[in-house]
Formats: structure tokens, C-alpha cells, sequence
């Protein structure tokens, strides 16, 4: 049974009575971020019970010293972490003397939680009877600027309902923070400083290792129904940690209120030795503004998001309420400002896998944020991968290749690989694979073909040496074998020819020679200069096509469907639907050496690589291969529903499409896999917008124009999206009776297909 508690509405998340047991899942669910900072929604005030405290700033990590049993030549040194941050959100909270504390309280009545996705802010608001019986009624609400991304925005109101309360707020800043996940237990901040300044509160550390410089930041002010109390707070500082504390008796029925800013500034974006004149400004902004005001303006931004980036969807409130989490949740996590941050694929709102970057960025949120945003967006998220070339290089290297090889990593906060599973880190190389399909993706969505002899080139040029130098040749097969690898299946290791792998491999070298050509004839200063920095040679070149050209591929005559690896059918072939559920998850259930060796499938293998070369297959093809892999995936990784729903529309198995988009779109909502606690799956909600649009939509590029092939599931009325391509900005709405097509602004025409047929849209 899955987790049921959040209400269906179609733009908040909703969570009504309290529930210790859920607080660790709410902390998730209700996770708010701005792109340059995030946190999970932990109680401003103390609790005792079960809870995950996490505060992170994008691009500040610690390089966790790698913990294995086994050290392996070419091994990564450290396991990269984003950082849990000194906490500024804190609030403690006395009545009458004790402090308050929601676990201990004999009654809490009227818990309502809400995350208004449509405005992007966080309330809490709920009735309590204390330890020593007092009764107050509390709401908190906060939001993180998208305006004023440093700065980060608590009211929290109190109003006491049966008598007159003592009530003493203790906002403070806390650095004595570790991670959960930490692997040896390393100290990772180290505290320079910590100042007070009438109702301004500073904590300056810096990470070890990596030497990132931060502060950390507050500013409070109190006001008794609406009047402001100009309080000078009593001040107590520790070695990591300063609270300031105001006292005021309150009546019945009156509301104390406590206003709060507080946020993160780094030294990579001011210098270190500026950091509190840095942090002084940010509050000066808010200040102001005032509370009102930040509030209105963080409306408005998200409105504007809103606008490009909204899916509706009538007929359907649990639907329509998935999709806008996702939506909401990409858009927390990356704004696409700042080309030195990525998409971690728990964002900001957990610490598992580090909070690095993966293939999932250029395989599934590349296409959301190149339709939804300004290309600049995507761009940057390429730029990121030029940047880190040298480091693939250099990651390569470490395994035993030569001559500027690249191999980018599977997990890196700075180009470095430092995935800390060997079997994932020396062998699931398919993630070069996706990196040079972005290229590709993005020219060929975008139109703009500057990238590629600016900068995309040469990281072709290092992806081809890789595969070329990967590849054996078989006397017995008479063709190029690629042998010990892990596919996307992370459920089969050091599996040899793994299909998926080796179809990427011959692709990357054909793409990279075909772009060489071009940039020669287009673009010849850049390709002097290219060729220069790389040496490639023409005999170089043959040595890749002869790669390429025979490349082996498993296949089953039998079955007519190339086999995920070698050895696929040697497996007993019992079916998911034989599986009893009492064994599932399996990854939960079962030891990995019955995993590896049982025929499931962890995510979309063979499938994935049709999903992104389906102009190479047939619908026919595409369907024996659906039919005969789908009935083994157990859909144990995030990534796999998405592109499974896709290809079920494309299949025009609607009932079946419908399925997978609702396991995908509410995998945390619901919480499928049993782990919605240690955060959310960010990058697959990228595949939850796919879902949507490439697959009931049926968005393609054909011929260099979007291509339409609209379906509509039976439990909605309609459904609409829009994208931003070339520049112009198409409305799609799908309806039970039809699709309609609507060019938004602008003075040119616009040619698009629509079930096959040539459409010219005029503006508006």
C-alpha cells in the first residue's frame, strides 16, 4: 500500500493532522529551494522526535574520503557531498518558561500543512495544548526569494487561546550540523567567526578541504498584532551557535509575531573577506522591501515561470497536482543562472548520491529546460560539461586510456569522478553516451549550431577516443566486442556487450565524424584550432569508422530482438507478474547476488536506447522489443516509468501509458519506492514532463520542425502545454475532440506536422 495522506488539489500540497511517524516524508515532500540554496522543511522550532535536518547551498560540497573494503588502481579518492548547512531557520519557542516541542505537547489539533506551488511559499498552522497546558495557536510561513536568491523569508505568528502566555522567541543560527550521510564521520565545516549586531546575527565557516567561505545570516524583529516592538534581544553566543531572544507577555487572543531573514552568502559569488558586508546588504534589500513586499515579488516570479512552464490538465486532480509538483520542484532546484551549478538528482531536499551531477541531466532534464526556459538554460548545462573536459580527460587517464580520451564521470561536483560503487564507477560508461546525445539534442531542438565548433566538438572528439579505445576485437565474432560493463539495468554487472552500450559507442563515433566534417567546411578557423588542441589525424579517424562500422550487437533469432548482453537468455526467464509482491522491491528483499543473477530489469536498457534513437526502428520493432522486455522491469529505479510511458503512447497503449505517467509524476507523492524520507527524485521529474509531452503529446522534431502525434487519456477531458522552440512560443491544448495549435506572439510564421499533415500556424 502506498503512502495516501496528501490531499488531491491542483496547485498545493496538502497535509492535514499530525502524524510523528510522517514527519520524516513531510520534510521531503515539502522541501523548498530557490536554485542557489534549499532546505527541507524541518520545524523552525525544537522537536524531539524523528526528523532529517537539512539545509544545503548549490555548489558547496566536501570531499568525502572514499570507504571501501578493497582499494582498486584508477579508484576515486572521495565521495563528493553537498554540504548540510549551519541552520538559519531556527526558532525556539518558550511559553510561560518551557520550551515548546510539538513531539511532547499533549495535544496538536488543526494540522494543516501547505505547499502553494502556484506562489512558492511553505505554511504551517496548527492548534496546541503544551506539557505545562498552555493552548496557542500557531502559523509559520516561509519561502526562498527567487528575486533575492540569497535571501531566505519566516513569519511565524503566535496567538494564545485560553490566558495570558509569557512568550519568549529565540531565533538563532546553528552550526553544530553534520550529514547523515557522512563516511567517516569528518568534520566538514570548520567555524571562523561568529558576531551579533543588535537583531543581526553572522556565522563565517569555511569547508575543509575544499575551502569554501560562507556566512550564514539573520536578522528578526517582533511585532504584537500588527504593531512593531522595537525589542533589543538578550544575546547568548557559543562556540557554533548565537541566539537572540525576545520576551513579551501576550493575552488571549492577540498575535505575537516573529519575522525572520536569514540565508547563505558564499565567496564564490563575493569576495571572502566581504562576506558580512555581503550578507549586511542582502538584509538591507529585504528589509527594505519588507515582508509584504518579498511576498508579492516571489508571487510574481513564480507566476512568470508559471506561465511558460504550467501543464493543465482538466478531469484529473491527482494528475494535475503531479505535474505541477514536478514542474515546481525542477524549477526549485535549477534556475539556469549560473552555468557552475547542475541538477542533483535529490536537488536540494536530501543527501543521497551527494547531491553531484549524473547522466540524468543531460538524458532527462536537458529537453525540460530547453522547452520551458530561454536556450541559455540548456546551453549553460552544456557549458557545464566543456568546462569539466579536462577532468574527463583526466578520469580516463586514471583507467588506462591515453591520447585525450574522455570518460566523463558518473557522479562529479567538479569534473572529477567520484562515484563510490566500483561496478557503477568503472563500468556504467554509457554515461559518455548521453553526454555527446545532448549535443546533439540541443542543436537539433534549439537550431543553434554555435555550440558545437565552439566548444561541443572537442568533448565529441574525447567521447570518440574513449569508445575507440573501449572496444576489443573479437577473433571469434569477427566484429568489436566492449566487454565488462554495466548498462542502465544496474541490476546486471560486468556483463559484456551490453546493447545499449555499445549501440551509444558506434553512434558517438559516427556523430563525432560527421560534426568534424561539418565544422570543416562551415566553420574552418574553429576547426584549425580544434585540430591543433586535439592532434587528430586522418588515420585516427579510419581507426574510429572501423570501430564503428563493426560494432557487434547481440541478438536473438529466435525471439527477433537484440538481447540486453550476451548472456540474457541464459537466465531463468520468469516474469515480474510471477514474482510474488511479498518479494518486491527485490532491491529491499533480495541479496545482490540473486539480483544479478535473476532476468529483472532496475530501469529501461534496451528500451532507453530506443527511446533515443527511435528514427533507427520501426513502430514494429519497437513494439517486439516493448513486449518482450517490458513484462521483466521491475521499475525499481525513478528513471524507468517515464520513458516506459512514452513509448506505451507511442505504442498507443493508452491504458498502459496512463499507468506508468502516474507512477512516475507521483513516485513521491505516494511514495512507491519507500524512501520519499531521504528525499526527492528531481531528475526523473524531468521524465514526468517527457511523459506528457513527447508521449501523450507525441512531440518529436521532424525534418527539423515539431512534429505532433496527440493523445489523450481516458480519464481526462483536456490537457495543455507550451514550448518555447526557436524562440517561439507554441500552446498545445489536446481535448477528447481534437488538438489545437496556437502560436503566441511574434511576427513570423510557423510551419509544424500534426499526425503527418503540414500545419502553418500565423502568430496569435
Amino acid at each position: 500500500m502506498n503512502q495516501e495522506y496528501i490531499k488531491p488539489d491542483v496547485w498545493s500540497i496538502v497535509e492535514e493532522g499530525f502524524d510523528k511517524d510522517r514527519v520524516k516524508s513531510s520534510e521531503s515532500l515539502f522541501s523548498i529551494g530557490n536554485g542557489a540554496m534549499g532546505q527541507r522543511a524541518n520545524f523552525e522550532e525544537h522537536y524531539s522526535g524523528k526528523t532529517f535536518q537539512g539545509s544545503y547551498i548549490g555548489g558547496v560540497y566536501y570531499p568525502d574520503k572514499t570507504k571501501v573494503g578493497w582499494w582498486k588502481n584508477g579508484y576515486p579518492e572521495y565521495f563528493a557531498k553537498v554540504l548540510n548547512a549551519p541552520n538559519w531557520i531556527g526558532i525556539d519557542l518558550f511559553f510561560n518558561g518551557k520550551i515548546f516541542d510539538m513531539n511532547t505537547c499533549k495535544s496538536i489539533s488543526g494540522f494543516k500543512r501547505e505547499l502553494n506551488m502556484k506562489e512558492g511559499w511553505y505554511q504551517r498552522s496548527f492548534n496546541a495544548v503544551t506539557e505545562n497546558d498552555v493552548k496557542v495557536t500557531i502559523k509559520a510561513t516561509r519561502f526562498l526569494s527567487l528575486d533575492i536568491d540569497e535571501l531566505g523569508v519566516i513569519k511565524y505568528e503566535v496567538t494564545p487561546v485560553a490566558s495570558s502566555v509569557e512568550v519568549i522567541f529565540s531565533p538563532y543560527l546553528d552550526a553544530n550540523i553534520t550529514n547523515e550521510d557522512t563516511n567517516w564521520d569528518d568534520k566538514f565545516w570548520n567555524i571562523t567567526a561568529i558576531t551579533s549586531n543588535e537583531n543581526q546575527a553572522f556565522i563565517n565557516a569555511h569547508t575543509l578541504k575544499t575551502n569554501f567561505a560562507t556566512t550564514t545570516f539573520m536578522q528578526s524583529s517582533i511585532s504584537l498584532n500588527g504593531k512593531q516592538l522595537h525589542q533589543k534581544p538578550s544575546v547568548l553566543k557559543e562556540e557554533l551557535f548565537v541566539s537572540h531572544s525576545y520576551t513579551q507577555q501576550v493575552k488571549k487572543g492577540e498575535t505575537i509575531e516573529l519575522q525572520k531573514f536569514g540565508g547563505y552568502v558564499v565567496n564564490t559569488n563575493h569576495p571572502e573577506n566581504r562576506l558580512v558586508e555581503a550578507a549586511k546588504s542582502v538584509l538591507l534589500k529585504g528589509d527594505e522591501l519588507g515582508y509584504d513586499v518579498l511576498l508579492e515579488n516571489q508571487k510574481q516570479a513564480w507566476a512568470k515561470i508559471w506561465q511558460m512552464s504550467d501543464i493543465t490538465i482538466e478531469g484529473d486532480v491527482k494528475a494535475q497536482q503531479a505535474i505541477r509538483f514536478n514542474i515546481f520542484q525542477l524549477n526549485q532546484t535549477y534556475s539556469g543562472k549560473d552555468s557552475r551549478l547542475n541538477i542533483g538528482p535529490k536537488g536540494f531536499t536530501g543527501e543521497k548520491y551527494g547531491g553531484s551531477t549524473y547522466w540524468d541531466t543531460e538524458a532527462y532534464c536537458i529537453p525540460f529546460y530547453m522547452a520551458t526556459k530561454d536556450q541559455i538554460v540548456a546551453r549553460n548545462l552544456l557549458e557545464y560539461r566543456y568546462n569539466h573536459l579536462e577532468k574527463a580527460i583526466e578520469n580516463a587517464k586514471k583507467l588506462g586510456f591515453e591520447n585525450g580520451a574522455a570518460l566523463y564521470p558518473m557522479v562529479t561536483m567538479n569534473g572529477e569522478e567520484c562515484h563510490n560503487e566500483w561496478e557503477i564507477t568503472f563500468e556504467e560508461i554509457h554515461r559518455n553516451g548521453a553526454i555527446a546525445f545532448a549535443i546533439f539534442n540541443y542543436y537539433r531542438f534549439t537550431g543553434d549550431y554555435s555550440y558545437i565548433p565552439e566548444m561541443g566538438l572537442e568533448v565529441l572528439i574525447g567521447i570518440a577516443r574513449f569508445w575507440h579505445q573501449r572496444a576489443t576485437f573479437s577473433k571469434e565474432k569477427n566484429n568489436y566486442v566492449i566487454l565488462g560493463v554495466t548498462g542502465p539495468n544496474e541490476y546486471e554487472n560486468n556483463v559484456s556487450n551490453n546493447w545499449y552500450t555499445n549501440y551509444f559507442a558506434k553512434w558517438c563515433i559516427n556523430y563525432a565524424i560527421a560534426q568534424l566534417d561539418k565544422v570543416k567546411d562551415g566553420y574552418s578557423k574553429d576547426y584549425d584550432r580544434i585540430i591543433g588542441v586535439t592532434k587528430l589525424t586522418t588515420d585516427e579517424i579510419l581507426s574510429w569508422k572501423k570501430v564503428a562500422n563493426a560494432m557487434y550487437f547481440p541478438f536473438s533469432e529466435k525471439d527477433d530482438v537484440f538481447l540486453q548482453q550476451d548472456g540474457f537468455l541464459d537466465k531463468e526467464l520468469i516474469t515480474v507478474e510471477e514474482l510474488p509482491k511479498s518479494q518486491r522491491p527485490i532491491n529491499q528483499k533480495w541479496s545482490w547476488d540473486r539480483i544479478l543473477r535473476s532476468p529483472y530489469i532496475k530501469q529501461a536498457d534496451v528500451l532507453q536506447g530506443f527511446y533515443f534513437f527511435e528514427d533507427d526502428f520501426t513502430l514494429e520493432e519497437l513494439e517486439r522489443h516493448f513486449d518482450f522486455y517490458e513484462p521483466f522491469t521491475v521499475h525499481e529505479s525513478s528513471l524507468s516509468p517515464c520513458v516506459h510511458s512514452i513509448q506505451a503512447a507511442k505504442l498507443d497503449r493508452m491504458p498502459q501509458a496512463y499507468e506508468f505517467y502516474m507512477r512516475t509524476s507521483r513516485l513521491d507523492l505516494d511514495d512507491y519506492n519507500k524512501e520519499v524520507e531521504e528525499g526527492l527524485h528531481i531528475t526523473s521529474m524531468a521524465g514526468t514532463w517527457m511523459s506528457i509531452v513527447e508521449g501523450f503529446g507525441g512531440m518529436r522534431i521532424v525534418e527539423d520542425k515539431l512534429s505532433f502525434t496527440p493523445r489523450i487519456p481516458n480519464q481526462w477531458q483536456s490537457y495543455s502545454f507550451k514550448i518555447n522552440f526557436r524562440k517561439r512560443i507554441l500552446k498545445v491544448t489536446v481535448t477528447k475532440k481534437g488538438s489545437q495549435f496556437e502560436l503566441e506572439g511574434g511576427k513570423e510564421e510557423m510551419s509544424i506536422r500534426v499526425n503527418g499533415e503540414r500545419l502553418v500556424l500565423q502568430p496569435k
